[in-house]
């Protein structure tokens, strides 16, 4: 971790500067993890920055491994006093989306865990579980750096990780996701319907036991509460879409999943993402609130 010394600034931006652009995918990527926010997880990357700039890296022997560690702390704080802001939030919660194509501002570490049923999986977890899971499974940290960043023991971070992991693979068993393939043919095919409006073909393509979720935050008109129900979402969904009209409907990548991005009056309205299986939508969660879009 060093030993305290400052370096000089020159010799510090050189031994820094030379692989921060190579290192700051993994801060960003175990902070957004961490935050399921891209705005929160920019700004540790900057917190994270600011540190190692001024801290003695010439004794750090794994620097990726180091600056991992950092914003983990961090997001740890950040995620402990998130949970009471989550309490005041207005209607459900969503992860903010972020784009993960070829043309996505930031290239994060892209798998599984930044999906968006994911991020809500991992939300259920305790802010420690969910840092032991995401340092350890994810990012292939020791428990030693672990247990560091939560204050516990090292067989204590292993038992949190193993607590998670266990608490993970049954929320996926119990709500498994479609391969990539199907589900870019399913949302193809959702939004065609979408965009004619069509309610039976929407029904066909919804499961009859499927949940709708809008998160707007109190910022703009969504559901607080989950809509239920194959005919129903469907129902719902095509009265806000003649309603809202969007003036473009684009097929991305959103957490390394298939996702729609829908543009209103040279902006983006919506981006939602889509749990499926067996060929039918179980999940159809739609982002509306405007401060988690601003970036997209």
């Amino acid at each position: 971790m060093g030993n305290g010394r400052t370096s000089g600034p020159s010799e510090q931006e050189d031994v820094l500067g030379a692989e921060w652009g190579t290192h700051r995918p993994a801060v960003f990527g175990v902070a957004y993890r961490l935050l399921g926010s891209v705005a929160d997880a920019e700004d540790v990357a900057q917190d994270v920055w600011l540190r190692a700039a001024g801290a003695d890296l010439r004794d750090v022997g794994d620097l990726r491994a180091w600056l991992v560690t950092v914003a983990a702390r961090r997001s740890y704080d950040i995620l402990k006093s998130a949970r009471f802001r989550r309490e005041s939030y207005v209607g459900p919660w969503l992860p903010e989306p972020l784009l993960t194509g070829p043309d996505a501002s930031e290239p994060v570490l892209v798998d599984e865990s930044v999906s968006s049923a994911m991020l809500l999986i991992m939300e259920e977890l305790s802010p420690p579980e969910r840092v032991a899971f995401v340092l350890h499974d994810v990012f292939g940290l020791g428990f030693d750096r672990v247990a560091e960043v939560l204050a516990v023991s090292v067989p204590g971070a292993r038992q949190l990780a193993s607590r998670a992991r266990r608490r993970v693979a049954e929320a996926k068993q119990a709500t498994p996701q479609a391969p990539r393939a199907e589900r870019d043919r399913v949302l193809a095919i959702f939004r065609a319907a979408y965009e004619a409006g069509d309610l039976a073909g929407l029904v066909r393509l919804l499961h009859p036991d499927a949940v709708y979720v809008t998160d707007g935050g109190g910022k703009t008109a969504a559901a607080r509460k989950l809509i239920h129900g194959g005919e129903r979402v469907a129902e719902v969904m095509v009265r806000v879409g003649h309603q809202w009209r969007p003036d473009r409907i684009d097929l991305v990548e959103v957490g390394g999943e298939p996702a729609l991005v829908f543009h209103r009056a040279g902006r983006v309205y919506s981006v939602d993402t889509v749990q499926i299986t067996d060929g039918l939508i179980t999940a159809y969660r739609r982002v509306i609130n405007p401060d988690k879009l601003s970036h997209v």
